[in-house]
């Protein structure tokens, strides 16, 4: 038996809910990202406190 959380009727693990890491997408930079930044139904996008305001433009 996994521990991995399961949606009832499918086979893919649900991400677990708290703190997500990700890393900054400007270039060069790979900082830790908390500002995400998308439009419904688009792929999120990441950046760090200092390169916040990139992500404006997907919004």
């Amino acid at each position: 038996m996994s521990d991995e959380i399961r949606l009832p009727g499918t086979m893919e693990p649900v991400t677990r809910p708290g703190i997500q890491h990700h890393r900054c997408e400007h270039p060069g930079c790979g900082k830790n990202a908390g500002w995400g930044f998308a439009r419904p139904r688009q792929q999120s996008h990441w950046f760090c406190f200092e390169h916040r305001a990139d992500g404006e433009r997907y919004l």
